[in-house]
């Protein structure tokens, strides 16, 4: 690890944000379809590991199939992508630091979802239902796992998200200190599988395993998907843009000590 200070990182992050608004819609789309995409397949793996498990795994089976599940993350965060719920802690310090405008802001998170929608349905798509790789054996697991997003009411779905991304935001926040490979798996990894683990809502997750139970024929319905990602992404914003992005920012920016 590199050291950098809560400080530090704070001014990394706004500088992070600033350049997410910056970029070119040309540049920001493919990477958005990217941050989609790596999500999607993260929780595809975890599904697969989830189901062969047998039964009185428990547990430790849960926690095998949330391990998993960061390597999404951290592709996105090595490789390249844009991902909505990390573009929400630092596009929102940015804004929180008057860096950005709200403008700025609704633009980028508007197009970071919308092809983070279709990174994820491709995935949910052409692998789970063409594939099959959701179906058949998996299918249980993937009714299972999509039943317990669309089933939980408003506000259990609204705090789900906020405690998701208080743990995403935070493993991107540590994640832009990280100067080698190795160490940004690490602050991503742990972070991530624990709000798997506990079984947190996080909106791009479920644009990939909810469609892919639709695919699958289950009863699920577009509706359903409708209403639970309108809380989720709500609890998404707030955990991330306002608990890490503007907490953090007026506590370790400098330029707003008096």
């Amino acid at each position: 690890m590199n050291g950098l200070s809560s400080e530090e990182l704070v001014q990394v992050t706004i500088k992070k944000g600033i350049h997410k608004v910056e970029i070119s819609q040309r540049e920001r789309m493919p990477l958005a379809f990217m941050g989609g995409l790596y999500i999607a397949l993260g929780y595809l793996a975890y599904i697969r590991v989830n189901a062969i498990l047998p039964e009185e795994w428990s547990s430790f089976g849960s926690f095998l199939g949330a391990s998993v599940f960061p390597v999404g993350l951290i592709l996105l965060l090595i490789a390249g992508g844009e991902l909505l719920t990390g573009n929400m802690m630092a596009v929102g310090m940015a804004m929180a630091a008057r860096k950005v405008s709200w403008i700025d802001l609704v633009k980028n998170w508007t197009v970071v979802a919308l092809f983070n929608l279709i990174g994820a349905i491709f995935v949910a798509y052409f692998f789970g239902h063409v594939v099959g790789l959701t179906e058949g054996a998996y299918l249980a697991e993937t009714l299972h796992v999509a039943h317990a997003k669309v089933d939980a009411n408003f506000l259990q779905a609204f705090f789900s998200g906020i405690g998701c991304n208080i743990l995403v935001g935070v493993a991107v926040f540590l994640s832009y200190g990280s100067k080698n490979y190795t160490d940004r798996a690490l602050v991503t990894w742990f972070p991530v599988m624990t709000f798997v683990l506990i079984g947190f809502q996080h909106v791009v997750a479920n644009f990939f395993v909810i469609p892919a139970a639709i695919f699958a024929g289950g009863d699920i319905t577009w509706m359903d998907f409708l209403w639970n990602v309108i809380p989720v992404l709500l609890g998404n914003a707030v955990g991330g843009a306002v608990i890490i992005g503007a907490l953090y920012q007026q506590v370790f920016d400098s330029s707003t000590v008096k």
